[in-house]
């Protein structure tokens, strides 16, 4: 006879543990202790979107979780094997595509030794289950994790929508207040459902709830909303083809949020359940509205910051944008010019908190005398406002340096006692001053097209690559001085800072840029590797050298994309090219002497007309050429001593007699001479003057009897530019006149 509570056969057998664990509605996998599964029950094929039983040695990732979850596998397995018991939420990615949060607990499964032989996991899709408190916080954690990785509105929304369709809900819409409308950012739906047209407003629109709707109530009245069944309440819709949309797709439920921070509402959320999905409960209840009450306030600090955070950049980039040269840079005769500047990556925080984008990367282009060119490219060390503003009163210094066209040694070493001037004072607490001016590193070069001489200097800059015939390499840079604000104490900066030059071949490209082109950093939720240094300049000459023959434009994009990673630091890229084609000039030496004005003037006026200048303005330039040169041979006579570099064959005469050298009086007695060239520019002509004087022209203000002291103010007013630089010899003074109009 059978006791009360025996079980049949029958009953017995369909309580086996394979039967048990068929229907347990709950997701088993087990893994041996390498993390390969060797079992699912049916629940968790149906969890994970997998189908049939595993297929050898299958990895635990292949269940779906995310790539940025797989350090969490990791420690689960870990822990675990050490005899523990790990519980934690992942993001998995069914098969069919869509993401879901599903929370987990795993123990060690133990051989009847008692050693562990593997690993036990039951899961269950958050939110579905009677453990609905611990589901809550799990969620939270990762929503905001997922919240805390961006700093950018549409990312930051888009984010929420993802996570809350369609684990939650079959509809997410929201809105942020712009002004005194409501505009709609996000509209998302389940298994990629689209609202035909004119029923619920795309993204973009402005949306007006009318008073009593629901969704007004809870902006209004800055509290989460909850409509538990739509069916059993009425109130007016926003349109009539809304309201017939919520009626053919059978909505059901709908939960509104505000989305407050300080008091202030940037908008609301909407998550709604539709007959789109079959769920187990298509209705939402009192809990889902304290939850969804949760994550708005989760969502709304993490908009404001995303706002906050975009104003700040909005106005860093427009500060960096009107520090850096306006676009288009000017035409310039014999040159090809392609710039690109990108700003740094806003989670680089390089241990300073989150920044701005903004940086103190900069380049320059400064037309200079003569259709010669000042080419520049710098880095002030660190980043945000103060980088960038340090920059910008480099950049100003170095353009009014520039324009007294001395050599670019002399250029850097005024540059290098500004960069200590616009430190801020710092002293110590016995008064002595310990300012720390910023460190700056850059390159500056003075091209000349029609010479085809390239000058330059260099601050502890990177050199510039050059491109010629498909060939790559640094140019030679023999004397690289210190960066700008570290020179040591007693040194002076002439010492310091010392120029070269080369020739540029015709067609041969340049590639100035900053260290942010070869500082990458790894993508996010990518743990690849990034190359160093070195590695990465060998992969910029690599593909440098394949696109060689493109145009400079085609370089500057394929410079910035060579390296692999994302951008760590803000980063500028200067492409210049040579042009291939020999530009128009003539020069000849002239005694300075004053009939040699008219034939000054005559060989100005035939080298324009065989240059086809409109008669008009070579007319307007001959007569220029006549008052530079007249002004120069008036001058001659009493021109101080040239700089001549003395050289003594012999011992060291005595000091008595170091100036009695022969034939010295002699030379310095000989007739003067002044050198005319002029150059031939694709909008403009330009003359220059050389003579041995080292005086520096100035306009006087002449006298109603005075005969001279005019030529210098017709040349002003009359040319589009003018001036004057010194030379080894002496001075030159240029002007430029316009082909067109002036």
């Amino acid at each position: 006879m059978r006791r009360w509570g025996d079980l049949s056969q029958d009953a017995d057998d369909h309580l086996s543990a394979g039967s048990v664990l068929d229907h347990a509605e709950m997701a088993v996998v087990v893994t041996d202790r390498f993390s390969n599964v060797l079992y699912w029950n049916p629940f968790a094929e149906q969890l994970f979107g997998r189908v049939g039983a595993p297929a050898g040695k299958e990895s635990l990732h292949t269940l779906g979780i995310s790539e940025k979850d797989h350090p969490l596998a990791a420690e689960l397995a870990k822990h675990v094997l050490r005899g523990g018991v790990w519980e934690g939420t992942f993001d998995v990615t069914r098969g069919d595509g869509s993401t879901i949060y599903v929370r987990a607990q795993a123990v060690p499964l133990r051989h009847p030794s008692g050693s562990v032989s593997g690993i036990v996991i039951t899961a269950r899709e958050a939110m579905r289950s009677n453990e609905r408190e611990k589901d809550r916080f799990g969620l939270l954690e990762r929503i905001g994790e997922r919240l805390a990785g961006s700093l950018y509105v549409e990312e930051t929304l888009n984010r929420v929508a993802e996570m809350l369709v369609p684990q939650f809900a079959d509809h997410c819409f929201i809105e942020l207040v712009e002004g005194d409308r409501l505009v709609r950012k996000v509209s998302t739906h389940v298994n990629g459902w689209t609202p035909p047209p004119d029923t619920w407003r795309p993204v973009g629109a402005e949306i007006r709830y009318p008073l009593g709707h629901y969704a007004e109530s809870a902006v209004r009245r800055q509290e989460t909303i909850l409509v538990e069944d739509l069916s059993q309440v009425s109130y007016p819709a926003p349109s009539e083809g809304a309201a017939r949309l919520c009626g053919e797709i059978g909505m059901t439920s709908a939960i509104v949020a505000p989305l407050c921070v300080r008091g202030e509402t940037l908008g609301l959320m909407y998550l709604g359940l539709s007959n789109l999905t079959n769920r187990r409960s298509p209705h939402y209840d009192t809990f889902d509205r304290d939850f969804v009450g949760a994550i708005a306030t989760r969502v709304a600090l993490a908009v404001d910051n995303a706002l906050l955070f975009e104003e700040e950049r909005h106005t860093a980039e427009s500060f960096q944008k009107h520090l850096l040269p306006r676009q288009p840079l000017p035409s310039l005769d014999g040159l090809e010019i392609a710039v690109r500047y990108y700003p740094a990556a806003p989670l680089a925080s390089h241990g300073q908190g989150i920044q701005t984008q903004v940086g103190g990367d900069w380049y320059d282009v400064i037309p200079l005398s003569a259709g010669r060119v000042g080419i520049v490219i710098g880095d002030v060390e660190g980043r945000g406002a103060k980088a960038a503003a340090v920059m910008g009163q480099l950049r100003a210094a170095l353009r009014a340096f520039a324009q007294d066209d001395k050599p670019p040694a002399d250029i850097l070493a005024r540059l290098d006692e500004w960069t200590r001037i616009v430190a801020a004072p710092e002293h110590d607490d016995f008064g002595a001053d310990i300012t720390n001016p910023p460190i700056v590193t850059c390159q500056y070069m003075v091209y000349d097209a029609w010479s085809r001489q390239l000058s330059f200097a260099n601050a502890g800059h990177a050199p510039p690559l050059l491109i010629v015939e498909g060939e790559v390499r640094d140019l030679d840079i023999t004397e690289v001085g210190q960066p700008l604000g570290v020179r040591a104490k007693g040194m002076h900066a002439d010492l310091v800072y010392k120029e070269e030059t080369r020739v540029l071949p015709p067609g041969a490209t340049l590639l100035l840029y900053t260290d942010g082109l070869v500082d990458r950093r790894p993508p996010r939720d990518s743990a690849t590797a990034v190359p160093g240094d070195d590695e990465a300049l060998d992969i910029l000459r690599e593909k440098l050298a394949k696109a060689s023959g493109e145009s400079i434009e085609r370089i500057a994009d394929l410079a910035t994309v060579a390296v692999p990673g994302e951008i760590d630091d803000d980063m500028a890229i200067l492409v210049v090219r040579s042009a291939g084609a020999e530009l128009q000039s003539q020069e000849r030496t002239f005694p300075a002497q004053p009939i040699m004005v008219s034939e000054a003037r005559r060989m100005a006026s035939e080298a324009f007309a065989g240059w086809q200048v409109p008669e008009e303005r070579a007319e307007l330039a001959c007569l220029l050429v006549s008052e530079v040169v007249t002004n120069v041979v008036l001058h001659a006579a009493s021109a101080s001593v040239p700089r001549r570099e003395l050289v003594f064959d012999g011992p060291p005469l005595p000091f008595d007699e170091s100036w009695d050298v022969p034939g010295f009086e002699e030379e310095i007695a000989g007739d003067k001479e002044f050198t005319l060239r002029l150059r031939r520019g694709g909008e403009s002509v330009w003359v220059e003057v050389f003579d041995q004087d080292l005086r520096l022209p100035r306009i006087r203000s002449a006298g109603e009897n005075d005969e001279g002291g005019r030529g210098l103010y017709l040349v002003d007013q009359l040319a589009r530019r003018w001036g004057s630089r010194p030379t080894h010899e002496g001075k030159a003074v240029w002007f430029e006149i316009p082909i067109g109009g002036r």
